[in-house]
């Protein structure tokens, strides 16, 4: 059964707001941030009318009811990505820490010099800072594989650069710059191949389609709330039991610890042992909220639906000349990069803002896939299963408008 979208679109209540000037908005910024359904809004608002509290150690009826949802929320992650166990899913503030955390507790604790992580031209800045922080500790070797200019990974290239000295494959799901969707399973299984722990950046690609990490192979996987239409400020790690169970927390202090003394500190059993101090409760009830809403929309609709806003805006994109489209993966989600003749990117998503069409102009963190295509930025305009072609429409004619001004 299709998407209603008429419906879809009323569970969202931040569609109806206005732009500059009072102009109705169209929303084109899903992958910097997507907006929260009625569902995801009010469940955040009645733990913070009703249900208030800290969780785990309270034991008055307030702290039992949050740390309920709590760990309600815990089980809806392990059943949306189908992890093994509770152990396995870790709270955390969003895709960044995670990607932290594994870099200081995993990486740094594991890797020795010459050890080998191997990277892609696309990664977003958090899945490349980290590692280089922890190179200039460890004396690890980073290696990148490169992008064809399509934007895809050069898989025969890829493969070249593994080697019994990678101990890392850490590489993004889909590019929030080019919108390509990487090929997960088979770069799992030649990273696997030669013996190396593979970690999915999966922020944007949460949202675009199933993330069954049982399937995948992965060894981790990290995401974001935000950009699953839940709240800000919260995310999610998970890793195979065993390889969590090997790795010294990353934090001290609250959830994680069993007892303490000044001799000795006994930490907690997992998924604890990765969660220091008081948690974004309000934000982990809020994700478990987001969950049910996408599963409620069922994948396969979502799927069918955002593939036909990805063709119907290649091809609406393509017909204007002088734009030039940056990431023509032939898998890709509907983000669209892209530079205009004698225009910065900026001014563009300026004129453009002053049509009521918010996007994003940058380099988005992205700057290494700038370099790659010979560019200090684009605009982007990123799309979600609650927008529409006649939104498209109404972008395209805004972005004539735009090519006049600089004509």
């Amino acid at each position: 059964m299709a998407l209603d979208i008429n419906k879809v679109r009323q569970d969202f209540p931040n569609l109806a707001a206005r732009g500059r000037d009072n102009m109705p908005l169209i929303y084109f910024d899903n992958a910097a941030t997507t907006f929260k359904p009625c569902e995801v809004i009010s469940r955040t608002h009645h733990h913070y009318c009703q249900r208030t509290s800290n969780i785990h150690r309270g034991v008055h009826y307030l702290s039992e009811e949050a740390t309920a949802e709590y760990e309600a929320s815990r089980d809806k992650v392990r059943r949306f990505i189908n992890a093994k166990s509770l152990s396995e899913v870790i709270f955390t503030k969003g895709a960044t820490e995670s990607l932290n955390l594994l870099a200081r507790s995993y990486g740094a604790h594991f890797l020795k010099p010459g050890d080998e992580v191997l990277l892609s031209t696309m990664e977003h800045h958090a899945n490349i800072v980290p590692w280089q922080m922890i190179r200039e500790e460890t004396g690890c070797v980073l290696k990148v594989a490169p992008i064809n200019d399509q934007g895809e990974i050069i898989v025969d290239e890829y493969r070249k650069l593994l080697s019994a000295r990678t101990r890392i494959v850490s590489l993004v799901h889909v590019s929030n710059s080019l919108g390509t969707v990487n090929p997960v399973k088979a770069l799992v299984k030649y990273a696997h191949a030669v013996g190396a722990v593979f970690i999915l950046d999966s922020a944007q690609g949460i949202s675009h389609e199933p993330v069954d990490v049982q399937d995948l192979g992965v060894d981790f996987c990290v995401f974001s709330g935000h950009k699953l239409f839940g709240p800000t400020g919260v995310g999610v790690l998970y890793g195979k039991e065993v390889l969590l169970e090997s790795m010294p927390p990353y934090q001290g202090g609250g959830d994680m610890i069993l007892s303490v003394t000044f001799e000795k500190t006994i930490y907690n059993r997992l998924p604890h042992k990765f969660e220091a101090g008081t948690p974004n409760v309000a934000g982990v009830i809020g994700l478990g909220a987001s969950i049910d809403y996408v599963t409620r929309l069922g994948w396969e609709d979502i799927i069918a639906y955002k593939k036909d806003l990805c063709v119907y805006g290649t091809k609406l994109l393509e017909g204007i000349e002088g734009l030039r489209l940056v990431g023509t993966a032939a898998n890709k989600a509907p983000v669209f990069s892209f530079t205009l003749a004698n225009a910065h990117p900026h001014d563009v998503g300026t004129l453009l803002d002053r049509e009521g069409i918010a996007i994003r102009t940058g380099h988005h963190c992205t700057q290494p896939v700038m370099k790659r295509f010979g560019i200090p930025a684009t605009s982007r305009a990123s799309l979600t299963f609650y927008n529409t072609r006649e939104e498209l429409d109404l972008f395209i004619a805004a972005l004539r408008k735009v090519i006049k001004v600089f004509s």
